[in-house]
């Protein structure tokens, strides 16, 4: 644990209840991405597009160790910051005085990982352990109040990206490693003042439930790794928690009972009865061969439809253009396809690409169904095949944003592309051979591309490129906020302020380190503050090698900066 000193906490803490999360305080960030839409917008205006250029660091301090990829949420005055391993600060938002540390303690043979986020509700921090457990914490002290066990310690099931709380309910997604077998692969829900488990949905099928016969042949048993690792949304009329999920394992169809198959749920969003935990209706974004996962923020936005068919590439012809509709969209997955669907049901409504990539032929616009490109799939051991985006993605878990002002996504993306060869003949792929192929050593830009990095924004409602801004360096996560403004850092160190309407940049502040974390804005005695945590990632890593001289003068260690204006 870092040697940090400890004072006093500031005067005030309120309990966080439902109606608190549902609609937060403008001066709040409660969870993930701000509220259960995963909007990754505050409404805060101080900081607006005339004065950001005199935005300044108010302090930083150095954060946990290891890979940083952690979101801020903010109460009350007080920061509380996870990094890896279960580590949790609390700091005093205004001046960085650090309130509390908790580092969790593990069973022996079990590492940390990744903890990417935190959830507040009543007088408790709530997280998601690298031990198997769901736990909460006092707010005020760090002490713990209750801890599930979810799963032994050692199965290789972890919840990386921390959970939400609704209703009186803390709702969590889990990585599920083969060495898991299907049992790790679920969503669950437990009592927010208890961890008492309320229930349980698996997204692999089990025998004899809907969906086990796309499967065909291949046992319970081998059913491998279609987990939902990154956090979900929450549809407040409809009771529906929305999430995505992720590749099978392995990878390459041919390796289970074919390339026929569907595999549900992989690669899927799903919309789960946030009472019951049942699958209301789901989706396939596409049949998966390459690690291309589909796992990541759902937008839910209640906007115009109105696809412009010079942008879009599938539109579903039943669609009356300029209706209201409830809809989920944004870039659910590492293809960088745009998908849109109606959240009350799933209807397809339209979806459209935007960085290269090879492996969707089209899509069905009248029944969602998507065709994958023949030519991109393996059938055998030992095939090549040229494969964008990489395993990497054009998009992977660093987030976009949305903003009620323009009505637009603002998405963080990558070009990368990949020789992938199948490793593995039918019936020897073992764990070893991890995806079912080998791709690290062949990642490189498209031809005729310099850019690593891309920032999109797209409309909600037309599916246009309101603005596109390349650079040579990876983008990572985003936040937009009712100033007019799209904050975002990048792997060589940079954080930007954009113009929301023209991409123009209006503010930069080199801070010394990739800057994996998801920013943040929230507000003390009125002032409003920008923040984010610096520190490596395997995105930055996979990314950085592809332009290692953005890397070049970056400083070791993990840190969080505030800024705030003069």
């Amino acid at each position: 644990m870092l040697s940090l000193p400890v004072v006093a906490q500031p005067p005030a803490f309120t309990p966080v209840t439902d109606a608190m999360i549902a609609t937060p305080d403008p001066a709040d960030w409660l969870l993930w991405r701000r509220t259960l839409d995963s909007w990754g917008y505050s409404p805060l205006e101080e900081i607006n597009q005339t004065n950001v250029k005199d935005l300044a660091l108010v302090w930083q301090q150095p954060v946990g160790p290891g890979m940083q990829q952690g979101a801020p949420i903010a109460h009350d005055g007080r920061l509380f910051v996870p990094s890896a391993s279960d580590y949790i600060q609390a700091f005093n938002a205004a001046t960085g005085e650090v309130l509390w540390q908790y580092q969790r303690p593990y069973p022996e043979g079990v590492g940390g990982g990744t903890n990417r986020t935190l959830a507040l509700w009543g007088r408790t921090i709530i997280n998601t352990g690298s031990d198997n457990t769901v736990y909460a914490l006092d707010a005020l002290t760090g002490e713990q109040v209750w801890q599930t066990q979810v799963f032994d310690p050692e199965v290789r099931a972890r919840a990386t990206s921390g959970p939400i709380a609704v209703n009186g309910k803390v709702i969590a997604g889990r990585q599920c490693q083969p060495d898991a077998t299907n049992n790790g692969c679920i969503i669950s829900a437990y009592d927010a003042a208890t961890g008492k488990e309320l229930w349980r949905t698996s997204t692999i099928p089990k025998p004899g439930e809907p969906g086990d016969e796309t499967w065909g042949d291949v046992p319970i048993d081998k059913r491998y790794q279609v987990g939902t690792w990154m956090v979900p949304s929450y549809d407040l009329e409809q009771n529906l928690v929305l999430t995505g999920t992720s590749v099978t394992m392995p990878a390459p169809k041919y390796l289970l009972d074919g390339n026929d198959k569907q595999y549900l749920y992989h690669n899927s969003t799903l919309a789960l009865d946030a009472n019951t935990g049942e699958i209301v209706w789901y989706y396939q974004h596409m049949v998966d061969h390459w690690d291309l996962d589909h796992v990541y923020e759902r937008l839910l936005v209640d906007t115009v439809v109105s696809p412009n068919p010079d942008a879009v590439d599938w539109i579903n012809p039943d669609l009356v253009p300029g209706e209201t509709r409830k809809v989920m969209t944004g870039v659910p997955g590492k293809t960088g396809i745009v998908y849109t669907l109606d959240r009350e049901t799933g209807e397809f409504l339209w979806a459209r690409q935007t960085i290269m990539q090879n492996v969707v032929a089209s899509i069905d616009g009248e029944t969602g169904e998507v065709f994958i490109n023949p030519d991109a799939t393996f059938t055998e051991k030992g095939q090549t095949r040229f494969v964008c985006p990489s395993g990497l993605g054009g998009k992977n878990w660093q987030a976009g944003a949305y903003s009620p002002r323009t009505n637009a996504m603002y998405m963080p993306l990558f070009n990368v592309c990949m020789d992938a060869t199948a490793n593995s003949a039918p019936g020897e792929w073992d764990r070893s051979k991890s995806y079912g192929f080998d791709f690290f050593d062949t990642m490189r830009l498209p031809d005729g591309v310099e850019n690593a990095g891309s920032a999109w924004a797209i409309s909600a409602a037309t599916g246009e490129t309101l603005w596109r801004q390349e650079q040579r360096s990876g983008i990572m996560s985003m936040v937009a906020t009712g100033g007019g403004l799209v904050f975002a850092g990048d792997i060589a160190g940079s954080f930007k302020a954009y113009n929301d309407e023209t991409g123009e940049v209006l503010w930069e502040a080199w801070l010394g380190a990739p800057v994996s974390g998801y920013p943040i804005s929230f507000a003390v005695n009125g002032k409003q503050y920008i923040s984010v945590t610096t520190g490596p990632s395997l995105l930055s890593l996979g990314i950085g090698g592809l332009t290692p001289e953005v890397l070049e003068g970056q400083e070791p260690g993990n840190n969080i900066f505030v800024f705030a204006m003069p």
